[in-house]
């Protein structure tokens, strides 16, 4: 008596695998490049630069009639005027330092967020300062 094999142990039904094609890893659109120094960036730049200016100057009149520093890192510095000024100068700089960073790696948007982030925090803290003197 011979035995029965099912369908797919038969030899016809037993062919090999496909050979497996390896998929190329897709290329993405290059960002739109611009210049660092375009108008986007400098208009930005100059409205952190000034909203800096103003919380020095106002949180500089609130210090001077007795009032306190809250935000711990400005508060190391706001033992003299000299120190408040290089604070915010600091400040400045370093979004300006950050935004390059960011736009040498490709991150154009990052570039930009920054200097929004800036500038609304600055103009939260003149906001702040202002309804509480």
């Amino acid at each position: 008596m011979a035995m029965l094999q099912p369908a797919a142990m038969q030899p016809a039904a037993m062919t090999p695998a496909p050979i497996v094609n390896f998929v190329q890893p897709a290329t993405l659109p290059e960002a739109p490049r611009h210049r660092f120094w375009d108008r986007e960036n400098s208009v930005l730049f100059a409205a952190s630069a000034a909203f800096s200016a103003a919380d020095f100057v106002v949180t500089r009149d609130n210090l001077r009639s007795g009032g306190q520093e809250l935000n711990p890192v400005t508060r190391v510095f706001s033992g003299s005027t000299t120190g408040l000024a290089v604070n915010f100068a600091g400040e400045t700089v370093g979004v300006v330092g950050l935004s390059y960073l960011f736009h040498k790696t490709g991150h154009h948007k990052m570039e930009r967020a920054i200097s929004m982030l800036n500038i609304g925090s600055s103009a939260t803290a003149v906001t702040f300062d202002v309804i509480h003197r």
